[in-house]
C-alpha cells in the first residue's frame, strides 16, 4: 500500500512509519516537527520507499499520487505538550482529523484515526469499554486534549455514515518505548530520566492512580492489525495489565539500579484515578494483545535512554 502517517516523525509516527516500511508499504510521513524529531527518521529519508512532507496538517492538505490508507496520528499528546500547545491541539484534533479525512475522501483511501483513552476521561466504568461515553470535564485543562479526540472521533463516523468512507479509531492506552522524548512529561519517560540522573522520581498525589502501559512495539501490531481488518468503529488497543504509578517508579529505580527516591506532588486537576482496558474487542475481531511484559518493556525503554543521554 501507499500510506500517509500524519506525524509521522513523533514517536509513535517514526515507529509506524518503519513497521510499515518493513512489510513492504510506501510511506508519506506528514509532521510540522512541533512534537516530533527529525532524527526519528532520518535513517528513513533515504529509502525510496519514503517520503517527508514538512507540513501542518490544520491547514489544507495535498499529496501527490495514489493513496490506499490516510493515518493520522499528529496531535501533542502528552500532558505537558497540550498544556503548553492548547490551541495547537484543539486544531489537530478538529481541522486536522477533517483535513486528513478530505485527503481520505478525495483518494478513496481507508482512514486511520490514532484515538485515546483519555475520551473516557476519569472513568465510571473499569475497565474501559468501547460502549463506555466517558466522564470528560470539557472546560478544563486536559479537555483540550479529550475533547479534540472525542471531536475527532465524531467526525470520522460522520464521514463513514455519510460518505461511506472506510474508517478505524484505535484508542491508545499509555504507550512507552524507544524515542519518546525526554522532557515530554509522560510518567515512563520522566521515571527513566530521573532514575538514570540519580534525582527523585516525581509521583503526584499518593501515586496509588492506576495505569495501563504498553509497549509501542506491541501497539504497533495492533494498528496494522486494525488498519487490516473490516471492523469499523472504535478498538482499545492497549495493555489490560493495570500498574499503580508508585508501583511503576519502585520497578523503575530497581531495574535502573539507580539511588533516586520517590517524591510526592499535588495531584494535577482532573488526573484519572484509573486506566484500564477491555480488549476483548481487539483480541476477537483482530487477534491481538500485548506480548511484551512491562519490566521486559521498561528494561529496553531504559537502555536505549541511558544510551541517548550518554551521547548528549
Amino acid at each position: 500500500m501507499r500510506v500517509a502517517v500524519s506525524g509521522g516523525a513523533g514517536f509513535l509516527g517514526s515507529h509506524l512509519c518503519r513497521a510499515l516500511l518493513r512489510r513492504g508499504d510506501e510511506v508519506v510521513c506528514i509532521d510540522n516537527l512541533i512534537t516530533g524529531e527529525e532524527g526519528n527518521i532520518v535513517e528513513l529519508v533515504p529509502d525510496p520507499h519514503f517520503a517527508f512532507v514538512f507540513h501542518n496538517v490544520s491547514e489544507h492538505v495535498v499529496v501527490d499520487g495514489p493513496l490506499d490508507a490516510v493515518m493520522h496520528l499528529a496531535s501533542p499528546a502528552s500532558v505537558v505538550d497540550y498544556l503548553d500547545m492548547p490551541i495547537q491541539t484543539l486544531k489537530a484534533g478538529s481541522l486536522g482529523t477533517h483535513n486528513l479525512l478530505g485527503l481520505a475522501k478525495a483518494k478513496a483511501a481507508k482512514f486511520f484515526l490514532a484515538s485515546t483513552s483519555e475520551i473516557y476521561g476519569d472513568p465510571l466504568v473499569h475497565p474501559q469499554v468501547e460502549s463506555y461515553w466517558g466522564n470528560v470535564n470539557p472546560v478544563g485543562p486536559r479537555g483540550v486534549y479529550d475533547e479534540a479526540k472525542r471531536f475527532a472521533e465524531g467526525i470520522t463516523m460522520a464521514y463513514h455514515r455519510e460518505h461511506g468512507l472506510d474508517v478505524r479509531i484505535a484508542r491508545i492506552f499509555n504507550v512507552y518505548g524507544e524515542r519518546m522524548r525526554p522532557n515530554d512529561g509522560r510518567v515512563v519517560s520522566n521515571f527513566i530520566v530521573q532514575a538514570l540522573e540519580g534525582e527523585p522520581l516525581t509521583v503526584y498525589g499518593d501515586g496509588s492512580q492506576t495505569r495501563s502501559f504498553c509497549y509501542v512495539d506491541d501497539e504497533i501490531r495492533g494498528f496494522l492489525a486494525l488498519l487490516d481488518s473490516s471492523y469499523v468503529g472504535p478498538v482499545n488497543i492497549g495493555n489490560p495489565d493495570e500498574t499503580t504509578v508508585v508501583e511503576l517508579a519502585k520497578v523503575v529505580i530497581e531495574l535502573t539500579r539507580s539511588r533516586s527516591t520517590i517524591e510526592y506532588r499535588s495531584l494535577p486537576v482532573d488526573d484519572p484515578t484509573q486506566r484500564q482496558p477491555d480488549i476483548t474487542l481487539a483480541r476477537t475481531l483482530l487477534g491481538w494483545e500485548p506480548r511484551i511484559s512491562l519490566r521486559d518493556g521498561l528494561a529496553r525503554t531504559i537502555e536505549w535512554f541511558r544510551s541517548r543521554i550518554a551521547a548528549s
